[in-house]
């Protein structure tokens, strides 16, 4: 979300990663830094379910997807994101899911690749409209393409994910910085503090920030108009 626009704000965005694990298996685990596109930073990566655990069973082809799809994750667990790429890949080339469309777009995006993130992440949400996650990572694809970032697709996309999940911190987080970052503050006041209330603790910090961006917008304003007057 916004490369270009707010140069004062450092923000965090996360991207979440499907799994064949099952859906009891939630897990997370964390992602290096890959730079800034001006001030915005990554964290970490969210593991989840396959969309389709129950598979394996009746169509051949389907299960040889959802084994690469296990081995995939497995590589990209022990760091080997080249050949988990490769193995999503093939996938996605055997029975195109949205689950492999999504891993591969986490695998793009580790690499660098976020156009092809883009691309991977459009297309898992055309086949699963309704995963929030998808939309979150599509959001920050968005942001960090050395392209074309596109603050106003991340906007919409992480408005349509905190209405998946209305209650989802990292979400609600995300959607605030762009907003801070584009200038609406008194929105990204709100959804800081329903960061904050969701268990954001970080959230506190820009919340006390936003306050005082607005205070100073006030003031700038109170000013203007002051002089406005004198001539």
């Amino acid at each position: 979300m916004l490369a270009r626009v707010a140069a004062s704000t450092r923000s965090a965005f996360l991207v979440r990663l499907y799994s064949a694990s099952p859906p009891s298996l939630l897990r997370r685990i964390g992602i290096p830094t890959f730079g800034e596109r001006k001030n915005w930073t990554l964290l970490s990566c969210r593991w989840a379910t396959s969309t389709t655990p129950h598979s394996v069973a009746s169509d051949p082809a389907e299960a040889e997807a959802l084994s690469c799809l296990e081995q995939g994750t497995q590589k990209l667990e022990e760091g080997d994101v080249q050949s988990a790429k490769a193995l999503y890949q093939r996938s996605v080339e055997i029975k195109r899911s949205a689950s492999s469309l999504f891993n591969l777009g986490v695998t793009h995006y580790h690499l660098k690749e976020f156009d092809a993130a883009i691309e991977a992440w459009k297309e898992c949400i055309a086949l699963s409209p309704g995963s929030a996650d998808a939309h979150t990572n599509l959001a920050s694809a968005y942001i960090l393409s050395p392209v074309t970032p596109r603050p106003d697709l991340a906007l919409h996309h992480l408005q349509i994910a905190s209405e998946l999940s209305p209650e989802d911190p990292e979400i609600a987080f995300n959607l605030a910085a762009v907003l801070e970052a584009c200038g609406r503050l008194e929105d990204a006041l709100t959804h800081y503090k329903r960061a904050r209330k969701f268990g954001v603790e970080k959230a506190e910090v820009h919340i006390r920030n936003v306050r005082t961006k607005i205070f100073g917008r006030k003031m700038e304003q109170v000013t203007k108009a002051s002089s406005g007057e004198g001539n």
